[in-house]
């Protein structure tokens, strides 16, 4: 993808990789909408954006919070009328906040809340956008670490752990992305996922505890694959691990599976079959 001229939004990307991504998808010439909780952090991203020339707006939300998700979505739409490429990043770690199970603003478990049912809610609120602006693209921002999600106990009431939340919110990330490309077929929207580094050197990465095993530079290549590579256009539906495309957790292909998951994502966002 040629990002000159090409509006791009980049979830999370006031702090680790998705730093590194905003940066250089406005090096490479896109209008970068920059989004974080921090305004702080996000304002000094954009100004590091604008002193190497690049163009760059922060927009402040908190994913733990579905009314903020809706204003996030009316404030793109009402500051541009094209949107290219959606990368899909912001979440939080198996140990954010702390050990216990915690909820959302709307009352559901935080890690499904804000690392899957805040993306899926957002790209289901500019697709049409996208769709005006196509060829575009969506990238989500998965993980290796995938768990087969219990539709008996989503929010996981019972058996709670940190690790298991997490896992199971990025499985979901894959099998909404393998169910919306069957749905996005002949619109020139593509949609695909990754794992995009093992254990980089971010700031969920520490706050678990664990000692990094790779660079957030790895990971940033491995997402911008994804959002620019010729050899990506017009496929979608596909899981990577960082560069290489290789298969997700077998419940990624189970054609039940991703039926389930849209039909709780619409109940548990309000949204209609319609809107998607």
């Amino acid at each position: 993808m040629d990002l000159k001229n090409k509006v791009a939004l980049v979830t999370g990307s006031t702090d680790g990789v998705g730093r590194l991504v905003a940066r250089r998808l406005a090096a490479d010439g896109a209008r970068v909408f920059v989004h974080g909780r921090d305004k702080t952090r996000g304002e000094s991203l954009v100004a590091a954006i604008e002193a190497e020339g690049g163009k760059a707006e922060f927009l402040a939300t908190d994913f733990s919070s579905l009314a903020e998700v809706h204003r996030l979505a009316e404030t793109v739409r009402s500051r541009t009328n094209r949107l290219h490429l959606l990368i899909n990043n912001a979440g939080v770690g198996t140990n954010s906040g702390g050990p216990g199970r915690r909820t959302s603003a709307d009352g559901y478990e935080l890690r499904f809340a804000v690392n899957y049912l805040a993306g899926f809610l957002l790209t289901s609120l500019l697709l049409p956008l996208m769709k005006d602006s196509a060829p575009a693209r969506i990238v989500n921002v998965a993980s290796a670490g995938q768990q087969a999600i219990d539709f008996d106990d989503v929010m996981l009431e019972r058996g709670y752990s940190g690790v298991r939340a997490y896992c199971q919110s990025k499985l979901a990330q894959i099998l909404s992305t393998i169910d919306l490309a069957v749905r996005l077929e002949g619109t020139r929207v593509t949609v695909n996922s990754l794992h995009p580094a093992s254990y980089m050197n971010t700031t969920m990465v520490r706050d678990a505890g664990v000692e990094p095993w790779s660079t957030v530079e790895e990971g940033a290549e491995a997402i911008l694959n994804l959002a620019t590579s010729p050899a990506l256009e017009g496929r979608s539906g596909l899981y990577f691990d960082g560069l290489r495309e290789v298969r997700a957790n077998a419940q990624a292909y189970d054609a039940a599976a991703p039926q389930k998951l849209r039909e709780l994502s619409l109940a548990l966002t309000g949204l209609t079959q319609t809107k998607i």
